[in-house]
């Protein structure tokens, strides 16, 4: 198995726990805009994150100057797009249809967990660098 399809893996799995008791926890408290508000963080969250995994599959034989070019670009553009959305949810959909205090809280917690899980993914994967020439 590939490094990237075990880091997705390791990371998928705590998202989509935290993810669902976010759902549930905030349809119980905030109801049915509390339940979208925490499904639209959690569907951001996947892809944010999840992309950053296909350039790493995409610059897997790339010198590190490239694979570092790329991954800076896509996170400049994923930035610029994430901030788009947010400013599109901001003005265009109604605060009775997504809750955002459900959406940041489940934004943060689901970030939390992809983080953590890729993190530990890592450590298990005790991957070798490659240095560029001297």
């Amino acid at each position: 198995m590939s490094s990237e399809r075990e880091l997705l893996r390791g990371a998928l799995i705590p998202t989509l726990i935290v993810g669902t008791l976010s759902l549930i926890a905030s349809s119980i408290l905030k109801g049915l805009p509390g339940f979208f508000g925490a499904l639209l963080a959690q569907a951001i969250v996947l892809i944010f994150f999840a992309a950053h995994l296909v350039v790493a599959r995409m610059t897997r034989d790339a010198d590190p100057m490239t694979t570092m070019a790329l991954a800076m670009a896509s996170y400049f553009i994923k930035l610029f797009i994430f901030g788009g959305f947010l400013l599109a949810v901001t003005h265009l959909v109604p605060v009775a249809n997504c809750n955002r205090t459900a959406f940041g809280i489940s934004a943060i917690l689901a970030t939390f967990a992809w983080l953590g899980g890729e993190i530990a993914t890592y450590l298990k994967l005790k991957t070798h660098l490659q240095l560029p020439p001297q």
